[in-house]
């Protein structure tokens, strides 16, 4: 085996092995699924033991509505409609509350099956855009759940001249889960856009000229994807977007900058703009005898 050979082939235990064959690979991969998914089943069981707590913290916004938004003027109620809903529906949240509290082990999971692949500069970004992913996940699932009461009065406000809301927890639920869903990936919106600018593919002076086409794309997008349709969670969506939009486009204002003043120093940056880049910059190094 030459010298250069030897060097490509790394040893298994090292971190930046990426030399498996597929069936290593569909081997670490059931490995990693099968971790995750007692993860998740172990966060579920967490969860439905304390499900009172998560019912109490969930029916929270819509139990305090006036009395007057609600079938049962006396209590916070929301009902069922089938003898197995009750457990249904009490298992689907736990489900949901156990894939976030499991999240730490599945994401960790995710990312030690992906980074043998990557390089050590890719690994950088990789850690700064999953840290910053999940804060920014986090913070618009928040904000939504502080905009489900207002939405609530919008929406069952309608139910006037004798027409009552009689809800049922599934419905709820699924409201819940929509709008904090809708959140939680929105606030993702300007991370893509950085993204989009550190590969190159979206530049400052672009971002700039599409300002306003952007951020009237925010609104409509808030006005149409939001469930509630009522304008203050609209408004609640759409503001943070065009904060966090102004935050990505002044980091393209500097990643641009200073990618100007250092230059292309990519591995293709001899390369026409026409000419194919190699898969693998290591192919292009001379093998010895």
């Amino acid at each position: 085996m030459t010298a250069a050979g030897g060097a490509r082939l790394r040893s298994r235990s090292h971190p930046d092995d990426v030399r498996m064959t597929l069936a290593e690979h569909l081997t670490e991969l059931r490995r990693r699924l099968v971790i995750s998914a007692l993860a998740v089943v172990a966060g579920t069981g967490v969860a439905f033991a304390f499900h009172h707590w998560l019912l109490r913290l969930l029916t929270h916004p819509y139990c305090h509505l006036p009395a007057s938004y609600r079938f049962d003027r006396t209590h916070c109620t929301l009902v069922v409609t089938g003898v197995l809903d009750a457990f249904t529906v009490t298992l689907k949240l736990s489900l949901y509350a156990g894939l976030i509290v499991s999240s730490p082990v599945w994401l960790w999971q995710l990312w030690r099956f992906v980074t043998p692949g990557l390089h050590a500069h890719e690994r950088r970004y990789a850690v700064t855009f999953v840290g910053t992913s999940l804060a920014l996940f986090a913070t618009g699932a928040t904000i939504a759940y502080f905009t489900l009461q207002t939405g609530l009065r919008f929406l069952l406000g309608f139910a006037t001249g004798g027409i009552t809301s009689l809800l049922t927890f599934d419905s709820y639920l699924s409201y819940v889960v929509a709008i904090v869903l809708v959140f939680a990936v929105s606030f993702e919106f300007p991370l893509l856009i950085v993204m989009l600018n550190v590969a190159g593919v979206l530049t400052y002076p672009r971002l700039r000229r599409s300002s306003r086409l952007i951020v009237f794309g925010i609104f409509v997008f808030a006005a149409v994807a939001t469930p509630s349709q009522d304008p203050f969670t609209m408004l609640a969506l759409a503001l943070p977007m065009c904060g966090l939009y102004g935050l990505a486009v002044g980091f393209a204002f500097v990643h641009d900058r200073r990618a100007a003043r250092r230059g292309d120093t990519s591995p293709y940056a001899h390369l026409d703009d026409d000419e194919l880049s190699p898969l693998d910059p290591l192919d292009d190094e001379p093998v010895a005898p």
